[in-house]
């Protein structure tokens, strides 16, 4: 994404948040000229942004049917869970030996807005959540890991978008952090690791339970 156009990047951030949010749910179908007049952007910049959106799996282009918002299924949430189960508590092992003071200043910061969020806020919730995610990937220092779970942290929010009405531990994932956050500031890998692991698996299995009753 280094060498996109700016009128294509802010294309693909509202095109993304929008698909990622449901706002455009899975299997709509994508009209290039209405959603560049309904984003109030050019033609050129759309279609670049929805090409770079087939290539993160969110949006299908077919000859026949043009372009739609990608499914998502029970089969794509074991699939990702699996990538996630692997990578993310080898990120957090990673961030224990490697994160910065700085690094350390931004896992509390979130750690705090998370827990100044009101309990019922689900949204805020997965979305501090989510950035949480993130600054441990950064902390872990290797560019590629950041790379491949920013691709599967946008397939698997919108997983979590079906579920949010029904979530009921994000709340918990408050002490959660707390616990990864000390972990890290010690330097103590396998507890990071351990903690990670638990903690997606958990908001794993709640979301599963939900989408498969």
């Amino acid at each position: 994404m280094e060498l996109v156009d700016v009128d294509t990047q802010h294309a693909y951030d509202r095109i993304r948040e929008a698909i990622i949010t449901l706002e455009l749910g899975p299997g709509t179908l994508v009209n290039e000229q209405e959603l560049a007049e309904n984003l109030r952007m050019g033609a050129v910049p759309v279609r670049e942004a929805l090409k770079l959106l087939a290539h993160d799996e969110l949006i299908v282009i077919t000859p026949r049917h043009g372009l739609y918002v990608a499914d998502i299924s029970l089969p794509d949430l074991e699939q990702i869970s699996e990538v996630r189960f692997t990578l993310e508590p080898l990120c957090a092992g990673l961030a224990a030996q490697r994160a910065t003071a700085d690094d350390l200043m931004v896992l509390e910061a979130l750690r705090k807005e998370q827990a100044a969020t009101a309990p019922g806020d689900n949204r805020r919730l997965l979305d501090v959540d989510h950035k949480f995610h993130q600054a441990i990937v950064r902390a872990a220092k290797n560019k590629y890991l950041i790379r491949i779970l920013e691709h599967f942290f946008g397939l698997s929010q919108r997983l979590w978008y079906m579920a949010l009405p029904r979530l009921d531990m994000l709340p918990t994932s408050v002490a959660e952090h707390l616990s990864m956050v000390e972990a890290i500031k010690h330097r103590d890998e396998e507890r990071a690791r351990r903690i990670m692991h638990d903690h997606v698996k958990a908001f794993y299995d709640q979301v599963r339970d939900i989408l498969n009753p």
